[in-house]
């Protein structure tokens, strides 16, 4: 709701949650799949409650890049009559214990939680909030990304 309220500060906003499938793997592992797990997600949101106005979906994953493993979020947006808009969350590297767990088959949310010792952290402030002490959560992640998935609305004239 943060990047609609602050793309369009003078409409009001109501958002209902669903949950659907990605369509992708349960732990995406490169840039390409999680833009298409977002986009899945939008499209079949679509289908789920199709009088919204908008439909956005979210996809983290992650991709190697050299030897370092990376994470970051899709968030793609559909409007009503099928305009579409995307942007990308910054992306963060993960330390190596986190990454072996990952390559041994383990979710990301859960290496996470194996590596700082914590429960749940995937719903909560998700590997940026552990690796950062708080500072960026998994929500202030996606709301940059939110906002950027707004631009192709907000200048609707540009992007056609």
């Amino acid at each position: 709701m943060a990047g609609f309220e602050a793309m369009f500060p003078d409409q009001l906003f109501a958002a209902e949650g669903y949950e659907v499938d990605s369509q992708v793997s349960e732990q995406p592992m490169s840039c390409d799949e999680t833009l298409l797990g977002a986009m899945n997600r939008a499209t079949s949101l679509r289908k789920v409650d199709p009088e919204a106005d908008f439909f956005v979906g979210i996809e983290g994953g992650i991709e190697l890049i050299g030897e370092t493993l990376f994470a970051s979020a899709w968030i793609v947006i559909i409007d009503a009559a099928g305009k579409v808009g995307s942007g990308r969350s910054g992306s963060f590297a993960l330390p190596s214990q986190v990454r072996q767990l990952v390559e041994s088959g383990i979710e990301l949310g859960h290496a996470n939680d194996i590596v700082f010792k914590e429960h749940n952290s995937k719903q909560q402030g998700g590997a940026v909030g552990s690796l950062t002490g708080g500072i960026i959560s998994r929500q202030s992640l996606y709301e940059h990304a939110m906002t950027l998935a707004l631009v192709a609305f907000k200048n609707r004239e540009i992007f056609g």
